[in-house]
């Protein structure tokens, strides 16, 4: 399987990819796609049992995840990845939340230019086999009950990271929306790269191949559209307050959905 690299600047998935019996007889492929991902799953929380899930290895988890969307029908594009590795020393992420997908994946991005970690709830690190892995990548926790507190806790655990060369990687809007809200997306990023002094590298995605659950959100509808989108930013430095900056990632953001809402309609 081809994957990330740190000299790609762009991938397409290319035509041709193998695909699983279930996309070869077109039946539904949530269940399949599932199945494999409780395996990925599985071993990643037997390897974090082990105290052997490091960088390395969530790398390669990252990309057995890729490859299971594109055998599932998935067909990535992914952008800018010269911008992760033209910049030096580690920066601030921001990125819109549309699903599951992103958090899963972008490691397989990521990872090959740069270290990181995430801000989080702490609710998913309850989830049986998933919880203990997550704790293993030492993830920035936050409740979601009190903002200001929560603000406390990024901006201090964030500020540290960065301060030993680890990126941070951060979802403003808290939770996933289908469509992109600009009034949900906080400047917390801004916020954290102004105090450390670093760059602010912003992602605009759309993911919508693995939908919202109705039920539980993490167990939404797999396979429509196929297409799935990444995009990468020049990387910001901070001057002033942050209020310039933050209404350019917004408009990088918007600009960027617009632009593939205008392709397939």
């Amino acid at each position: 399987m081809e994957h990330i690299t740190k000299h790609d600047t762009e991938y397409d998935t290319p035509p041709g990819r193998k695909l699983c019996v279930f996309k070869r007889l077109h039946l539904p492929v949530s269940v399949s796609f599932y199945v494999r991902l409780g395996r990925i799953i599985f071993d990643g929380w037997q390897a974090a049992r082990k105290e052997v899930y490091d960088d390395s290895f969530w790398l390669g988890q990252s990309q057995r995840v890729f490859d299971s969307v594109e055998s599932h029908g998935g067909i990535f594009h992914i952008r800018g990845l010269d911008n992760l590795r033209e910049v030096e020393g580690p920066v601030v992420f921001v990125s819109n939340h549309m699903s599951a997908l992103e958090t899963l994946v972008l490691p397989s991005l990521i990872l090959p230019f740069k270290s990181f970690t995430f801000v989080v709830k702490e609710s998913p690190l309850t989830y049986p086999f998933f919880g203990p892995l997550l704790k293993s990548r030492e993830p920035i926790v936050v409740t979601r009950k009190n903002p200001r507190e929560d603000l406390k806790i990024v901006l201090q655990e964030g500020e540290a990271n960065l301060a030993r060369g680890r990126s941070v990687l951060i979802f403003p809007q808290s939770t996933r929306y289908l469509y992109f809200e600009p009034e949900h997306f906080n400047t917390l990023g801004i916020k954290l790269a102004k105090r450390a002094n670093v760059p602010v590298i912003p992602i605009a995605l759309k993911t919508d191949f693995w939908k919202i659950g109705k039920l539980m959100s993490d167990l939404g509808a797999i396979g429509n559209p196929p297409d799935i989108y990444f995009t990468f930013g020049e990387p910001m430095s901070i001057l002033g307050t942050g209020k310039e900056e933050h209404q350019k990632i917004l408009r990088f953001i918007q600009d960027f959905l617009a632009s593939i809402e205008s392709k397939v309609s």
